[in-house]
């Protein structure tokens, strides 16, 4: 019997309704693996998926592969400067041309040197001149669009994707201070095989309900209470962020509650009382505090894994900083309490939505930004839902 049933679709509209009314969506669509399949052809193929940073490949020849719904790519910048996003199966044998990262004029695959162009183009192929109707033109590595936003790379398998900056607009003036494109981002961590599903993950980074109470203590400055939602928000966003005030200027989620690098130079003081949590789906979430911005860039792999890339994002002159490596480590260390309790909790969720006894539970006004994510999901989830 297929999950894909009138009745399952149906079931998503008291998901959307105002926060008040709405509840939390079947259990079954975070536990199916079917569903997953169903995602990744009715999301993943359509949205821009964010990839990593753009300071990744700072000059031409710079290239690193990532996988992407199931798709090995290779992300470079081009002679012309301009970031790309190639498939990195030959044309001939379908051999992975490269993985890793690296720096290079072409790329050839190790399997018949055959040699493709920064720009995808194939440029050599030997010993194909006696193959009729063969034009090394028609053989290229095909290629998907990419989209710079505040310096992170985004790609998208759907040619006909509309432009992604313009819906995230909303955005935008919380960033302007922190000039994103320009910082430099500290060593990444990769966790992979988290087991969760990568909606959890996207809930649990942008609930302000949770704040002081799994996190109480290290998170005493930032209460649940001070979470507001800017209005308005429209199903043609592509961004769901809150802003989480503080209870002193320059807070911290360390055990200090304190910023512990410099405060970036050209914040306002209103932007000295809050952080910003953002869920830019399918992929990425980017979250902002007076010292410092920081992503986590989620990787469905199962219905019930994912791996979760982590970064975190400084004002260059930062790395200046006499004891830059003692606040690097303090920052660290502060920043494991909040990923060991949310790794805990998740971990749990995924279990219980398992259960026969698993809820479809009812939001607390601290929640609004789940119901707004719910119509991000579900409004895709019609349009593309399997017909008989």
């Amino acid at each position: 019997m297929s999950l894909f049933t009138p009745e399952l679709l149906d079931s998503f509209d008291s998901s959307i309704v105002p926060q008040s009314e709405a509840d939390t969506l079947p259990p079954v669509i975070y536990t199916s693996e079917e569903f997953l399949e169903f995602e990744r052809r009715a999301i993943f193929d359509h949205e821009w998926v964010c990839v990593g940073l753009a300071s990744r490949v700072p000059d031409p020849g710079d290239w690193f592969t990532v996988d992407v719904n199931e798709e090995r790519l290779i992300i470079t910048r081009d002679k012309e400067g301009v970031v790309r996003a190639l498939s990195s199966v030959c044309q001939h044998r379908a051999q992975a041309i490269c993985e890793g990262s690296g720096t290079s004029t072409t790329f050839k695959c190790p399997y018949h040197h055959w040699i493709y162009g920064l720009d995808g183009r194939l440029l050599g192929a030997p010993a194909m001149e006696k193959t009729e109707n063969f034009d090394k033109k028609d053989w290229g590595l095909p290629s998907v669009l990419v989209e710079v936003w505040q310096g992170f790379v985004f790609v998208n398998f759907d040619a006909d994707a509309d432009p992604l900056a313009p819906t995230l607009e909303r955005y935008n003036p919380y960033l302007e201070h922190y000039d994103l494109s320009n910082c430099r981002c500290t060593d990444t961590v990769v966790l992979e095989d988290m087991p969760w599903n990568w909606k959890i993950m996207f809930e649990n980074f942008n609930d302000g309900y949770h704040a002081t109470k799994l996190h109480e203590y290290i998170q005493d400055f930032c209460p649940s209470e001070l979470s507001t939602f800017p209005v308005p928000w429209d199903d043609d966003s592509n961004v769901i962020f809150r802003e989480a005030g503080y209870l002193h200027i320059d807070a911290g989620f360390n055990a200090t509650h304190k910023a512990l690098y410099p405060v970036f130079p050209d914040l306002t003081e209103e932007e000295r009382w809050r952080s910003t949590f953002a869920l830019i789906p399918p992929s990425l979430c980017l979250g902002t505090a007076p010292d410092q911005a920081f992503y986590f860039i989620v990787r469905p792999k199962t219905a019930s894994t994912i791996d979760v890339e982590i970064g975190t994002l400084l004002h260059p002159n930062t790395f200046e900083h006499p004891m830059f490596e003692q606040l690097q480590e303090t920052a660290a260390s502060g920043i494991q309490v909040f990923v060991d309790q949310d790794q805990d909790v998740t971990k749990k969720v995924q279990v219980g939505l398992n259960s026969r006894f698993a809820p479809r539970g009812r939001y607390s006004w601290q929640e609004e930004s789940h119901v707004q994510f719910n119509r991000w999901l579900v409004k895709r989830y019609r349009e593309r839902w399997p017909r008989d």
